[in-house]
């Protein structure tokens, strides 16, 4: 097994470095941003960095770059409190990925992916996403151990393909053939193993 002491992965090739810390999470939950600046000019950016925060009331975390430079989709949402969340189907997970690049303009028309509004909501959703989420910032706080921006919403809308929606609630994200990410290029579909019971100590769990 390969090692990598602290030291080492300082000093190691900063591309090199960039693509083995980004991979260590393994898997992670792919989505995309839909903003609109104060202006009216759409945004579209591909996220990763994406967390639960709770469900009563329910909060959810996006984490962003240190604000150094322009960023258009957190400046938007600073600037108007409002965004969208979409997950992305294998069908168009190419677009997804185009949108992280340097667009003049609406990522949206550049790519060819499509703008929907719905709820009166003033930020833009991607038609054909099977889940949705309006969300409205509640703080925003920069974090000092390397000045990323840690953003806190509040989910106001929630818009799921009915096939995906299990009665308990919880989403088959295998039926709604939701698409992940692992390291900055890398994505993949869900496959299943196995979903079990709550687990008690001393009782062997169930497969639900």
């Amino acid at each position: 097994m390969r090692h990598f002491d602290f030291e080492q992965i300082s000093t190691l090739d900063p591309t090199y470095r960039k693509n083995l810390i980004n991979a260590l999470p393994g898997y992670k939950p792919l989505h995309l941003m839909g903003t609109k600046s104060k202006l009216g000019v759409t945004n579209l950016a591909v996220f990763s960095q994406v967390m639960h925060i709770g469900a009563s009331p329910p909060l959810i975390g996006v984490l962003f770059r240190p604000h150094s430079v322009k960023r258009d989709s957190l400046e938007n949402i600073l600037d108007t409190h409002v965004f969208t969340l979409n997950h992305v189907l294998p069908d168009w997970h190419v677009q997804a990925h185009w949108s992280s690049g340097r667009w003049e303009g609406s990522e949206f028309e550049g790519t060819g992916l499509v703008e929907e509004y719905k709820a009166d909501w003033p930020a833009p959703f991607v038609s054909g996403s099977p889940v949705q989420l309006a969300c409205s910032l509640v703080q925003s706080q920069t974090l000092e151990v390397n000045q990323t921006v840690l953003a806190i919403a509040q989910i106001n809308h929630v818009f799921v393909a009915e096939h995906g929606l299990r009665s308990d609630g919880s989403l088959d994200l295998n039926a709604l053939e939701t698409v992940s990410v692992s390291g900055l290029d890398e994505y993949h579909r869900g496959k299943k193993i196995a979903r079990w019971s709550y687990a008690k100590p001393g009782i062997f769990p169930e497969e639900i």
